[in-house]
């Protein structure tokens, strides 16, 4: 099969193609034929290996120490189940099927666990579309639903709203029946409040600023904010919470557990529950959910989509065909 690779951690050159053995599914495991994947920020930190110096090590001791573990690049995908393993039920030959794997979903085979982030693809969305779902969908969930514990009638402001975790993250604080503030940049205003923010500040205006106590939370998907910056803005309840973790905000939440006002909250998506993923297939279905796609790319252009998500700029999701999907 073809794979994308990656041998050691450095720039987007030294992703290569390679044809690899095709994987064979354990008793608990099934295969599939992957049709489209995507290239996330989180995977292009992993082959840079850009990582806070707090988590440097035990990240290192998890991912690889000298070289990638895991040298099959990717964490989405969509596509259709081949073979089953001996344990597995609940799914068949021929699914189509979603899910979510930190490493080897830029393949044109790649075998998960039955009961992990995998489920059915509704029929009303192509592979394309699913494929653009699990990585920003369980993210926003996991920091919207867990981390943030937000209420109904809460007021949430999302910072970064127009990437891949910010788009969903609008989506399900709608969910919750929250009222959402989207800021993001002037290109994209548009498109956050067609996703159902209530409303969009362009966070590149002379005059943008966080009115005193306007909102509950403030979910920061980029590393943009400051708390000490942003304090004032949050109810005395409120809570600053941070996708991106490193040792300054883990002190600062340390810190304001142990005071009154306002909290900074970190969290983590694992993003590997059975559970979770059959939520978001169902949301999908009903239009409750609505993938974003930026870009498409072949395999081939791999190395050109890495460096399209290091700009930073992208809306939503950038997907890779890995074959075709019939």
């Amino acid at each position: 099969m073809k794979a994308v690779t990656c041998r050691r951690y450095g720039p987007p050159e030294v992703l290569a193609i390679e044809t690899l053995e095709r994987p064979s599914p354990r008793r608990n495991e099934v295969l599939l034929r992957v049709s489209h994947s995507t290239v996330t920020s989180g995977d292009t930190r992993l082959r840079g290996f850009r990582s806070p110096m707090l988590f440097w090590l035990p990240l290192r001791l998890a991912f690889g120490l000298l070289r990638p573990r895991q040298p099959i690049t990717g964490m989405e995908f969509a596509g259709r189940v081949v073979e089953l393993g001996s344990a597995v039920k609940g799914f068949k030959l021929g699914d189509r099927v979603f899910g979510m794997k930190v490493g080897g979903a830029n393949a044109e085979y790649i075998a998960v666990k039955a009961k992990t982030a995998l489920a059915r693809s509704p029929d009303r969305l192509s592979d394309e579309q699913c494929a653009a779902t699990p990585f920003g969908a369980l993210s926003a969930l996991t920091f919207i639903r867990d981390t943030a514990s937000l209420r109904p009638g809460e007021r949430i402001l999302i910072y970064g709203a127009s990437g891949a975790v910010g788009l969903f993250a609008i989506q399900f604080a709608k969910l919750f029946g929250a009222h959402v503030t989207a800021v993001c940049s002037a290109r994209n205003i548009q498109m956050v409040l067609d996703q159902g923010a209530d409303c969009a500040l362009d966070y590149a205006r002379p005059d943008f600023r966080l009115e005193p106590e306007a909102y509950d939370v403030i979910l920061d998907t980029v590393g943009a904010t400051r708390f000490s910056a942003c304090r004032d803005a949050l109810a005395p309840t409120g809570r600053h919470v941070f996708v991106e973790v490193d040792g300054r905000r883990l002190l600062q939440s340390l810190w304001t557990s142990f005071r009154s006002g306002p909290r900074v909250l970190c969290g983590f998506s694992a993003g590997d529950s059975s559970e979770d993923m059959a939520l978001v297939a169902r949301h999908l279905d009903r239009g409750a959910l609505r993938p974003v796609i930026d870009r498409y790319y072949d395999m081939a252009q791999i190395i050109e989509a890495h460096r399209y998500v290091e700009l930073r700029r992208k809306r939503g999701a950038v997907v890779v065909r890995i074959a075709d999907g019939s």
